[in-house]
């Protein structure tokens, strides 16, 4: 049985490859802020304990993935609970259009959409390495251009766009990997994007044309959230080491910087000294 740990696993694709998952008789550990979300996913997904064993398939830890202080108690939780970690999904999505403030006073997106991610695979990496072969899938639509982070104003207090904030937080997760296989080459880190859209509930703080818009183009166009994970599904059972990047089944080219390396350990000395 292998240990599946999913951060946003109650909605969209995170809840798509949880049930998946707690179908093919894995232990999965979902991350989300609601519970009631998760019991909907058990009923769904008809998740038991094993009939030989006493453990338990499916494990459910609220958080609030914008609040470090919640991303460390969980990571604590996991390592606390589980030796090892097959597969580490980093899914969680919150979209913000503007810059907001979490009440720790650190901005909500570079939080939810790096920072966590960094706690998360920082502190399990050694659980990581425990499995066979591991791997990482972090949801950030790999491309973004290789100056795109502002390290001298990450929280962007001055200039702060959805577009440039986006494309910040891309960049620093595919970076991210050069962190993480560095410190395991047996692991498969992979950025990871849909190839189009996918029906999900588009949970944020956005304004009601865009939401309209998500939704009405979403019903037309866009796949089933179990039809968008088959891609995903199939990098977790065949990792491949080192790093990587997909929209959808096709490979995409990871961007190379001239400092790449400079720029992780400039993003990891300003987490650690920032948010621990």
């Amino acid at each position: 049985m292998r240990t599946i740990v999913i951060t946003g696993g109650t909605d969209g694709m995170g809840r798509a490859l949880a049930r998946h998952y707690l179908a093919a008789g894995d232990r999965v550990v979902v991350i989300g802020r609601d519970r009631a979300k998760f019991e909907t996913l058990l009923d769904a997904a008809g998740s038991q304990a094993m009939p030989d064993s006493d453990a338990v398939p499916a494990e459910f830890i609220a958080a609030d993935l914008s609040s470090i202080a919640d991303i460390r108690r969980v990571v604590e939780q996991v390592r606390r609970e589980h030796e090892r970690i097959d597969a580490l999904v980093l899914a969680a999505s919150f979209i913000r259009q503007r810059r907001q403030l979490t009440n720790e006073g650190y901005e909500a997106s570079w939080v939810l959409f790096f920072v966590s991610k960094y706690l998360f695979v920082t502190g399990l990496a050694d659980r990581l390495r425990a499995a066979g072969r591991p791997i990482v899938v972090n949801t950030a639509v790999p491309g973004a251009r290789a100056d795109a982070i502002d390290f001298d104003d990450p929280g962007m207090s001055q200039g702060f766009t959805f577009a440039r904030s986006n494309a910040q937080q891309r960049r620093a997760n595919e970076l991210l990997g050069l962190l993480a296989t560095a410190g395991d080459p047996r692991l498969a880190y992979v950025t990871w994007g849909p190839s189009g859209l996918v029906r999900t509930s588009f949970a944020g703080e956005v304004g009601p044309g865009m939401k309209i818009t998500a939704a009405i183009l979403g019903t037309i166009a866009g796949k089933r959230p179990d039809v968008a994970v088959r891609p995903i599904i199939d990098l977790i059972d065949s990792p491949a080491p080192g790093r990587a990047a997909y929209r959808g089944t096709k490979p995409a080219t990871l961007v190379r910087g001239e400092h790449d390396r400079e720029d992780i350990a400039r993003l990891a000395q300003m987490i650690e000294r920032d948010f621990r």
